[in-house]
């Protein structure tokens, strides 16, 4: 997947450092850069769309709440 590439992800928000991380169901992580808050999803499931901007790093335009199903 080159830099670049856009990207819709679905997994479980981890704090880990200066970057949290999206956990998704094969058990990647992708380091993401958020510029809106999302310690409130902290430890659930969400729904990301982003930019890949380097190896595993995200530029996130939109986070929210996964619905069930």
């Amino acid at each position: 997947m080159p830099r670049g590439t856009r990207h819709e992800l679905t997994g479980i928000l981890l704090e880990n450092g200066l970057y949290p991380v999206l956990r998704v169901s094969d058990g990647g992580e992708w380091r993401l850069d958020l510029r809106s808050s999302y310690r409130h999803l902290l430890g659930l499931r969400v729904r990301i769309r982003g930019v890949r901007s380097d190896f595993d790093m995200l530029d996130v335009e939109s986070i929210e709440a996964a619905t069930a199903g």
